[in-house]
């Protein structure tokens, strides 16, 4: 767009000023107060009285902005002399963060000044905590939110906006996230990852405004996890509780929750490989890979020690309890092939329970643990069965991932039961590495242009009206055959579906860009 001439003579400007009509925006019914309908600039009622600029253009960032409102004028980059300030200490290390990152000094708790970046929480405190409010104007940004989070992510937007044109455009952003958990799932149990590599994951995660790792450290294969309460479990290969505690130390200081996850009462092979006394066993003495045996109190001693454990290294509102593919009840007589169960469940819940009462009792019990712990617990959607004697507890998460396990079931039956859910779908959001099991390596531009949070099973959406029920999702890592890939081709592999997760969790209205458009701006916001 080229700039706009100056008026030739007073007379033209006054009728100039005439013209211009006040706009009025009606922001449609499923975007929320205050959001656009396509993404675009919302015209500015009062443009700068400077001629000399044309009306900005909205800042390109991953994910989009939901609003911008243009103004005139050249927008702001850093100069030599430019600061960051924060009129709040609590914002001091997003301050300092964001002045590191553009080369330029923090000045600390001070007035801002030409030139400067100002950052503050907004006076009120209400509102989304993610929310923000990003002003360029007579060349200074400030930015403000009701949270530490949602002025974080603010600075996320201004570092992709240079990075992507060298400028932050004139005018007003107003952004908020669609869906409030947003992340990414990492299986270090069956693939060792470093802590370096996964620090820097959370810095890519963070710049995409994703808020969520989740971490599963237990498997058949290995437990990756320094342990105090019982260390004969852990593998040889591991992360120590020290860098354990620097991960999460950096994950906070980027507004990012790490949630642990210890999977039972199946893939519980590491541990029992130390406790072999309580694999489970059928009438014939054959053990199931990976099964605990829950009729044995000290089964759930040492899950509940572990759960114990590890939901106070991780200090964030959630824990994971697995709850899937327990191998009891995949024959074809549960009752008959391990009487052990059957008779607990009798036992516990009444002549009329059955071993799949006692395995969703065993979810129960170890959720109970994680809600004493403070926190929230989350389970695998094929952990929760119907037309049982006992059901599994509604204040559980279920974390969608499939309908083709034994007991899984169409995402409605979760929905209409009042659950809360997390979108994980497997036909898009599970990179497993070596791809067995009819799996392939999801892409970006399928999720881009196929994908929403309301697509949890398959490729069909569920119906909008579930839509305050659907939580969020994560785009998950699964290390099936951990030679297939290494370190370095995961971080590859995963980048652009990561980008396309951001953009669909953040806005929920049809991108304006095409993939192409939107993979160059990938590119060109690092």
């Amino acid at each position: 767009m080229s700039p706009s001439r100056a008026p030739l003579v007073a007379g033209a400007a006054v009728a100039v000023a005439a013209a211009v009509t006040l706009t009025v925006v009606v922001w449609p019914e499923d975007s929320g107060p205050g959001r656009p309908e396509n993404g675009a600039s919302a015209p500015s009622a009062s443009p700068s009285p400077s001629r000399s600029y044309p009306l900005s253009t909205t800042p390109r960032t991953v994910p989009a902005v939901r609003e911008h409102t243009a103004a005139r004028g050249p927008g702001w980059k850093p100069a030599k002399d430019s600061t960051v300030v924060a009129a709040d200490p609590e914002l001091a290390d997003e301050a300092k963060l964001l002045a590191k990152e553009l080369k330029i000094s923090y000045r600390g708790e001070k007035s801002p000044r030409s030139g400067d970046v100002a950052l503050s929480l907004a006076s009120s405190g209400k509102g989304d905590p993610e929310s923000y409010t990003l002003k360029t104007e007579n060349n200074q940004v400030t930015i403000s939110g009701p949270g530490e989070a949602g002025v974080f992510y603010g600075t996320r937007t201004l570092k992709q906006s240079l990075n992507a044109d060298d400028t932050v455009p004139e005018g007003t952003v107003r952004d908020t996230p669609d869906r409030a958990q947003r992340g990414l799932n990492l299986d270090i149990a069956r693939k060792y990852y470093t802590a370096g590599w996964i620090e820097d994951r959370l810095r890519e995660m963070a710049d995409l405004k994703l808020n969520q790792l989740g971490l599963h450290f237990s498997d058949d294969q290995a437990f990756r996890i320094e342990s105090d309460t019982h260390p004969e479990v852990v593998s040889e290969e591991h992360l120590t509780k020290a860098e354990v505690r620097r991960i999460v130390k950096l994950a906070q200081s980027l507004h990012i929750t790490i949630v642990g996850e210890i999977d039972s009462p199946g893939h519980l092979g590491a541990v029992l490989k130390a406790h072999p006394d309580l694999q489970l066993r059928n009438t014939q003495g054959v053990a199931r890979e990976g099964a605990i045996d829950i009729s044995k109190a000290e089964s759930a001693k040492i899950v509940d020690d572990l759960l114990g454990e590890y939901a106070e290294l991780f200090p964030g509102n959630w824990f994971h309890v697995g709850a899937d593919e327990y191998q009891a009840l995949t024959v074809s007589d549960p009752a008959a092939s391990y009487p052990q169960l059957a008779g607990a469940a009798r036992k516990k819940y009444g002549d009329d329970a059955s071993v799949q009462d006692l395995t969703e009792g065993w979810l129960n019990d170890r959720a109970a643990v994680i809600t004493k712990a403070e926190k929230i617990p989350k389970a695998w959607n094929d952990g929760f069965f119907s037309g049982g004697t006992v059901n599994g507890d509604k204040g559980i998460e279920v974390e969608y991932w499939t309908g083709k396990e034994i007991g899984a079931r169409p995402p409605q039956d979760y929905l209409a039961e009042g659950r809360k859910v997390v979108n994980l779908n497997d036909e898009f959001l599970y990179y497993v590495l070596g791809e067995p099991n009819d799996f392939t390596y999801p892409t970006g531009e399928r999720i881009y242009e196929q994908w929403t949070p309301f697509v949890l099973r398959g490729t069909e959406p569920v119906a909008k009206r579930y839509s305050k029920q659907i939580l969020g999702g994560r785009f998950a890592v699964w290390g099936d055959f951990p030679n297939a890939q290494t370190q370095e081709q995961v971080a590859a592999g995963i980048r652009m579906p990561l980008n396309a997760v951001s953009q669909k969790l953040w806005d929920p209205r049809e991108p304006k860009l095409s993939w192409a458009q939107f993979k160059k701006l990938a590119d060109e916001t690092r």
